[in-house]
């Protein structure tokens, strides 16, 4: 089941007398349990797009629906919506984490009883009930991003979106908030993640969808857009230097050498390189696989010079 569509949007503003096209053409989707990751360089369209898909601001074409609910047109549609765009900001820096949750679970229409208890269970569930009555603002940066993703969970949205939720953390921190994304798609969630660290956009998606200018460049699962992009060559890392004799055997079959690293174009030459450094010591073996960094720089970069 497609908790997101967004089909066909488009957006534009008016500046210094010109129009200018921040969002040319997005279509996305985002069924159950399953996590986007939204990437693009600034100015891309991202932010536009989120907003529409939020319901702040109408796309001049297009539409959106959240579980078949227009953002735009029907406020039952944002009890399905729970968001995270700028980082910790969205609570309140004076108050308590538990207070942050009460007032934010009775904003979005739970009596204060239930508020309250599934703010209990969430500072459980995200190992914050130590600091349940700690001042916000004298909390950790990773106490209090899990907080505010926390404060956007209290009524239990179908769909979350997160905005850069690791930037700034420190490593502990970081671990902490991809181990809690994993746990709230396993749930059910489906989660749009924006981000600039590509790393962790390719160790949490299942998806992605990469905007350029205003349009969507390309949107694949995960590993299947990685694989796309990934040569045929293999990398094999050796104990020791090669001997003289076999750098001229390998040479002669197309292999290219550097100290202890031996890399061979294709498949089709990998088991002779390997008949000829037998027996001699291998500490790898391994395809010259890319990663989502190396596809987002591609694309983008050939869309720049097209």
């Amino acid at each position: 089941m497609n908790i997101l569509e967004a089909d066909h949007l488009k957006k534009s503003y008016r500046y210094q007398g010109k129009s200018i096209e921040a969002v040319r053409d997005v279509s996305l989707k985002i069924a159950a349990g399953e996590v986007l990751a939204f990437l693009g360089p600034n100015g891309a369209g991202k932010t536009t797009t989120i907003k529409m898909i939020a319901g702040l601001i109408l796309p001049d074409q297009g539409w959106v629906r959240i579980v078949d609910l227009d953002p735009h047109r029907d406020p039952r549609c944002l009890r399905s919506l729970g968001a995270v765009l700028e980082g910790n900001r969205n609570v309140y820096w004076r108050l308590t984490p538990l207070e942050n949750l009460e007032y934010f679970g009775v904003l979005r229409g739970l009596s204060r009883k239930v508020a309250r208890q599934r703010g209990q269970e969430l500072l459980e569930r995200f190992s914050l009930t130590e600091k349940r009555n700690a001042i916000v603002q004298n909390l950790s940066r990773g106490m209090q991003q899990k907080l505010a993703i926390a404060v956007a969970l209290i009524h239990q949205p179908q769909l979350l979106l997160l905005d850069e939720p690791t930037l700034g953390l420190d490593v502990e921190a970081t671990e902490d908030v991809k181990k809690l994304v994993k746990e709230i798609s396993r749930a059910g969630c489906a989660l749009l993640l924006t981000t600039h660290q590509l790393n962790i956009a390719e160790e949490l998606s299942d998806r992605v969808a990469i905007i350029h200018k205003g349009e969507i460049l390309a949107e694949e699962p995960t590993d299947e857009l990685i694989r796309q992009f990934s040569g045929t060559a293999y990398v094999i890392e050796l104990d020791d230097p090669l001997d003289p004799v076999r750098i001229s055997q390998i040479t002669q079959i197309g292999g290219v050498i550097a100290d202890k690293i031996v890399r061979i174009r294709d498949s089709e030459i990998l088991y002779q390189a390997l008949a000829v450094l037998h027996p001699l010591p291998i500490l790898r073996v391994e395809r010259d696989q890319a990663n989502l960094t190396d596809v987002f720089l591609k694309l983008v970069r050939e869309e720049q010079h097209a």
